[in-house]
């Protein structure tokens, strides 16, 4: 089998490998704080994290099979779409991932912060807890979130009774701040549902189930246990902390701009 690789695809694949090799060589810390893609309150936010969290993995696994599936999927979209309108897909299903996970996460964020609205804290002191690290490993303690809390509050002269279901809310508030979203995972789910749409009977299967399936069938249904697990916090073929909405949302930006494309395919917007 002749290996073919596109330009996009090319330059694409340099850029996730460059930035791997950064984190690697530089320090993960470093890189992560600069690049990754932080809920907007948190400190370590920054405009640029829109684009450059795209680049960014959270180990060689997830940059293997994210580049893997950007060069099989990727090459044929582009060989048939041509470089612009693959980027164009590949981006916008980037933003689109990212704008469905952050409005997933933003509705987790005014639920905890109705359940500590009786709290009548100010905002400074909400978000110097928000920003607390925590983290003990790869996970955040609510021990340590407690004992770094007394401080603060003591600070700030809060005498208020916290309860627990008060402490589970600025729990979930501090998880949720603390959270960086990274990988090229929601771009790829853009350029694999256009793949589908233009390869609607080519069979695919996953590495865990090798079982071929229709794309038709295949997509729709990944993207149907993306949303469960997204809803439920089951994983079934991904890591637990997968960003399963930006997922869902990269597809979905993904299949509506070729259904766009094809719903005009006589005029300026073809496609094929």
């Amino acid at each position: 089998m002749r290996f073919n690789i596109t330009d996009g695809v090319k330059h694409l694949l340099i850029i996730n490998v460059i930035m791997f090799i950064g984190t690697v060589a530089i320090g993960d810390d470093l890189f992560k704080n600069l690049f990754s893609m932080f809920f907007p309150t948190n400190d370590l936010f920054q405009p640029w994290q829109v684009v450059t969290h795209m680049f960014m993995h959270g180990g060689p696994t997830h940059l293997l099979f994210n580049m893997f599936a950007l060069w099989m999927f990727g090459t044929p979209v582009e060989q048939r779409l041509g470089t612009k309108k693959f980027l164009f897909i590949y981006f916008s299903a980037g933003f689109g991932a990212l704008l469905f996970q952050l409005g997933y996460y933003y509705v987790d964020y005014f639920t905890a912060m109705q359940s500590i609205a009786d709290l009548n804290m100010g905002s400074e002191l909400l978000h110097r807890i928000m920003n607390i690290d925590a983290s003990s490993g790869d996970y955040i303690q609510g021990e340590i979130l407690h004992q770094k809390m007394i401080p603060l509050l003591n600070e700030a002269n809060f005498t208020t009774n916290i309860s627990g279901d008060n402490f589970k809310a600025l729990f979930d508030l501090n998880v949720l701040n603390r959270s960086a979203m990274v990988g090229a995972s929601g771009c790829i789910m853009g350029i694999l549902a256009a793949f589908g749409m233009m390869n609607p009977n080519a069979e695919l299967m996953l590495i865990f189930l090798p079982i071929p399936i229709k794309a038709k069938y295949f997509i729709p249904g990944i993207i149907l246990l993306d949303i469960i697990s997204a809803i439920t916090g089951t994983s079934f073929f991904s890591p637990s902390n997968t960003a399963y909405m930006a997922h869902v949302g990269g597809a979905v930006i993904g299949f509506l701009i070729m259904w766009y494309w094809r719903k005009n395919d006589m005029n300026k917007y073809r496609w094929n």
